[in-house]
């Protein structure tokens, strides 16, 4: 079982924004690998020199944000010659980035919110009376919905903008798509069943995702199994357009005519006690114990 993997690292923490979020994660993960009987330890890039990992044989990918979804640690334990979990350099480094992922949906035919890149300069109002309201603003860069803002009233959307800022260069305007939030897994060549995710919030915010108890999450959602074919291929389609492999999250909208678009990819998703992916594996027969040494029986190197 475990001792097949030789000394494994669960990289938590790291300095981005996500920073608590990833410890909670690389919690769950080294309590449940340790369970199952794997030498596991514990490895903050933000206290310990990478070149530390060269003791290991394996690396769990617990890392939020930043450099731990941007391909950079992806391409350190690939110049070490590690083998790691999640999607590799190019996928990482994609997927971290909306705006990019966004095009390269776009030219394999995927639906996706209409949007807009925002600067210093652009014409704010234009923008809302083009997309209507609510639209929502968001920086290109970031993950766990740090820095969205949700536009509700004319005028305000430079505000927001003004405000996205604080969290990167890259801000984006959004039409909002409001028939409902979802979200598909994907471990391997899987599609895992589809999550609708109904949040007491205005919408899926970092509150919503980490701290409140009463966002309600309905698995296997209620849509008709054609619809559910026709999203879990196109998951499948999202993540290896990107090069993505291994496991991963996409997720998507819905509108009022039923009509679905995909919005983000998150190649190393949250592995906490409210997080998304070890939910929908449970409907499949996967425990959190048996998700966390499945994800790690896929780590690879290149």
């Amino acid at each position: 079982m475990g001792q097949d993997f030789g000394r494994v690292a669960v990289l938590m923490g790291g300095a981005s924004g996500e920073r608590e979020v990833s410890l909670m994660s690389g919690g769950g993960v080294l309590a449940a690998l340790k369970s199952q009987g794997v030498d596991a330890h514990a490895f903050d890039p933000a206290n310990e020199p990478l070149d530390a990992l060269r003791a290991f044989q394996r690396v769990f990918i617990a890392l939020h944000g930043g450099y731990g979804e941007n391909g950079a640690i992806q391409g350190a334990l690939e110049i070490m010659g590690i083998p790691y979990t999640g999607p590799g350099v190019m996928a990482s480094a994609i997927g971290m980035d909306k705006f990019r992922t966004k095009l390269i949906w776009q030219a394999v035919g995927l639906p996706v919110p209409e949007y807009v890149m925002l600067d210093d300069d652009s014409e704010f109002e234009a923008v809302e009376k083009r997309f209507g309201l609510p639209l929502f603003v968001k920086p290109a860069c970031e993950g766990s919905s740090l820095g969205v803002f949700m536009v509700t009233k004319s005028g305000e959307l430079k505000s927001a903008y003004e405000s996205a800022c604080q969290y990167g260069d890259l801000i984006m305007a959004e039409k909002g798509v409001m028939g409902g939030e979802y979200t598909v897994g994907i471990l391997g060549d899987e599609a895992l069943p589809i999550i609708k995710i109904e949040p007491a919030t205005a919408f899926y915010d970092y509150e919503a995702k980490y701290l409140r108890d009463d966002t309600r999450y309905i698995c296997p959602a209620d849509l008709p199994p054609a619809k559910v074919a026709e999203i879990q291929a196109g998951a499948k389609k999202a993540f290896t357009a990107l090069g993505a492999t291994g496991w991963g999250r996409v997720d998507f909208l819905m509108d009022e005519a039923g009509r679905h678009y995909f919005l983000e990819v998150n190649t190393a998703p949250g592995m906490t006690s409210h997080s998304l992916v070890p939910m929908s594996a449970r409907q499949v027969g996967l425990s959190f114990e048996a998700l966390c040494v499945k994800i790690l029986a896929g780590a690879r190197c290149g």
